[in-house]
C-alpha cells in the first residue's frame, strides 16, 4: 500500500491586517527565543519564537514597517518604516526610546553586536545609509553615499563591513566602514529580494529564480540552487544542514542542502510568501505571506513521517 504523503498543519499566527514583508529571530536569551515581525500594517509585532504566541505591539508608526530586529539580549527591538523614520524601542516594556528622523523611506535597519550602534538603510537622496550612535543619540550620524535606494543593509565582520542590497538593480556592495566606500561588488543576475546573514562564516541571497550561498570571508558562492519560480527568501539552518525558501508559487519549500532534494513542500498560504526564516538551532521555520499571516513550521515533519510509516510497515 502506497501512503498519501500528510501535509503539515503549521502554528498559524494571526494579528496583522496586511501583508508581512520581514521576520526575524533573535538570539536565545535566558527568557527563550523570540520572532518579530514587520508588516504593511504599521504594527510590528514581537512573539515567542517557539510557539508564535503573541508578546506584544510597538505602536506609534504611521506608515509601513518594512522591518523590526532585535538585539543580541533581545532587549531593544528597532523598525525601519515608511513614515520616514528609523525607532529605537524598549522590547520590554514597549515604549520608544528614540525616533531617528530620516528625509525619506526607511527600508532596513541593524545593531551592531554591541549595540552600541544602530545602521539604517533606505531611499534617501542624500545619505542612503546612516550608522547612529545610541549612546549619544542626537549626535551627527555616519554618512554613506550610494546612487540607487538601499532594500537591506547588514553589519559583518564584526561590523567592520556592511552588505547591502538595492531595490531596482542586481549585485550585493560590500562597504568598509571606516572609508564608508565600496570595496566589493558581487554579481548577482537580478535584484536581491533576500540576504540572511548565517553566521561569520556564511550568507544567504535571493535573487529572481535562484538562492546561493555565500562564503562570507571570500565572498564566492557555495552552492547555487535553481527554482522554476521568483524566489522571494531563502534562510539556511547550519544544524539541520536545510533550505527553505519561499515566493510567488505561495508554497514553502524545505530542502536538504547537501542533496538538493526537497525535503518538505509546505501549502497553506493565500498569497505569495515574502519571508522565509529558520529560528535558532534549525527545530522550526517562520514564513510571512501576503496573506498577513505568519506560519511556524517543523523542520522534522517528513523526517518523524517516514520513522512512524517505517514503525507501521507502510511504504510511501
Amino acid at each position: 500500500m502506497v501512503a498519501k504523503k500528510p501535509q503539515q498543519n503549521p502554528l498559524v499566527c494571526h494579528g496583522h491586517s496586511r501583508p508581512i514583508v520581514d521576520l526575524s529571530y533573535s538570539a536565545v536569551t535566558p527568557d527563550g527565543y523570540f520572532l518579530t515581525s514587520a508588516s504593511k500594517d504599521g504594527q510590528p509585532m514581537l512573539r515567542n519564537g517557539s510557539n508564535g504566541d503573541w508578546v506584544g505591539t510597538f505602536q506609534g508608526h504611521k506608515g509601513a514597517v518594512w522591518q523590526c530586529v532585535l538585539n543580541e539580549p533581545a532587549l531593544l527591538a528597532a523598525t525601519a518604516s515608511a513614515d520616514f523614520s528609523a525607532r529605537i524601542w524598549d522590547a520590554v516594556s514597549g515604549d520608544v526610546k528614540h525616533t531617528f528622523p530620516d528625509d525619506h523611506i526607511v527600508r532596513s535597519v541593524h545593531f551592531s553586536q554591541d549595540s552600541k550602534h544602530l545602521l539604517t538603510a533606505g531611499y534617501d537622496k542624500v545619505s542612503k545609509m546612516k550608522i547612529y550612535d545610541l549612546h549619544n543619540s542626537s549626535s551627527e550620524p555616519q554618512h554613506f553615499q550610494a546612487a540607487d535606494s538601499i532594500r537591506f543593509a547588514s553589519h559583518h565582520q564584526n561590523d567592520n563591513l556592511i552588505l547591502s542590497t538595492y531595490v531596482d538593480k542586481p549585485n550585493i556592495s560590500v562597504w568598509d566602514v571606516r572609508s564608508r566606500q565600496i570595496v566589493k561588488t558581487l554579481e548577482t543576475t537580478d535584484v536581491v529580494l533576500s540576504l540572511e546573514i548565517v553566521n561569520s562564516n556564511l550568507f544567504v541571497t535571493a535573487d529572481g529564480k535562484s538562492v546561493k550561498l555565500w562564503d562570507a570571508n571570500s565572498f564566492q558562492v557555495v552552492k547555487s540552487f535553481s527554482f522554476p519560480h521568483k524566489v522571494e527568501s531563502a534562510s539556511y539552518s547550519p544544524e539541520k544542514h536545510k533550505l527553505a525558501a519561499g515566493g510567488e508559487d505561495m508554497w514553502v519549500h524545505l530542502y536538504d542542502f547537501d542533496s538538493g532534494e526537497e525535503v518538505d513542500c509546505n501549502k497553506g498560504h493565500h498569497g505569495p510568501v515574502h519571508c522565509v526564516r529558520f529560528a535558532p538551532g534549525g527545530e522550526s521555520y517562520a514564513s510571512g505571506s501576503e496573506d498577513g499571516t505568519i506560519r511556524i513550521w517543523d523542520t522534522e515533519f517528513s523526517s518523524k513521517q517516514d520513522e512512524q510509516h517505517s514503525a507501521n510497515g507502510v511504504a510511501h
